[in-house]
């Protein structure tokens, strides 16, 4: 018996059905959640080793300064830090060994440790703390993720992300952050306190690809609590998984 044109057009609605299912079933086809996001701006983020020239322009109520470092960073957990100008602040050099911070200034020709509270004074009067220089770079280890929307960010579709933080001695206590969803880069952060209060805030104004990476190149730090414009983070080079001598992230390195 010849199959009649309504027989064929409802198998082949059938068929689709089953396979819209099919796929909405499939793993691939999901959206993604937020700590799977999270652990692949931890990928792009996180290299062996960098070696990164930096500068911090600094921009307060009635002037401005700039800052200009050359930072070597080994994992999440060391890095050594030389700060190259201005003439003030030349030759001062800063350790990062797990959580201890060690900083050395030539004006007093001294070595000494920050800890406690001291951690969350300002860096040279910039809008980011010791603290902020202590932190992990891999957030999928210090915070739970959920997706919480979505929004535009340098014409770019971007993830809305809100983070809360698994351990009590954290910084923030919580984050919100703006993923791009192709690059996986943060293009836009706030961070909390306990209270809920908003302390920091990160944007980023223009990014580039260095060495098959995603990097932000300028952004602008604002600390919520005191005056001024914020400190914008300049990027003038980055080399990622260079080799970095060992005698360089000891205590020893800090005097030479």
């Amino acid at each position: 018996m010849k199959n009649t044109s309504s027989e064929r057009r409802g198998r082949s609605a059938a068929v689709k059905i089953l396979l819209g299912l099919g796929l909405s079933l499939c793993p691939a086809a999901e959206a993604p959640t937020g700590q799977w996001i999270l652990q692949q701006v931890d990928a792009n983020e996180v290299s062996n080793t960098r070696v990164v020239v930096s500068q911090m322009v600094v921009r307060l109520a009635r002037l401005s300064r700039t800052i200009r470092a050359k930072s070597w960073i080994a994992g999440t957990e060391r890095s050594f830090t030389e700060f190259l100008a201005p003439e003030r602040e030349k030759g001062t050099k800063m350790l990062k060994l797990g959580d201890e911070l060690w900083i050395y200034t030539p004006a007093s020709d001294r070595t000494i440790k920050l800890s406690g509270h001291m951690l969350r004074q300002s860096v040279m009067g910039s809008d980011l703390s010791y603290e902020d220089m202590m932190e992990d770079n891999r957030l999928s280890a210090a915070y739970d993720a959920q997706v919480s929307g979505e929004d535009t960010l340098l014409d770019r579709a971007c993830w809305v992300l809100d983070l809360v933080g698994r351990r009590e001695d954290l910084a923030y206590s919580s984050r919100r952050i703006w993923v791009d969803k192709e690059r996986f880069l943060v293009l836009r952060e706030d961070r909390f306190a306990k209270s809920g209060t908003l302390l920091k805030t990160a944007e980023v104004a223009s990014v580039s690809q260095q060495s098959g990476r995603w990097v932000a190149d300028r952004a602008v730090f604002r600390d919520m609590l005191k005056a001024g414009e914020g400190t914008e983070f300049i990027l003038d080079s980055i080399a990622f998984d260079v080799p970095i001598p060992d005698y360089l992230l000891t205590k020893a390195a800090l005097r030479k």
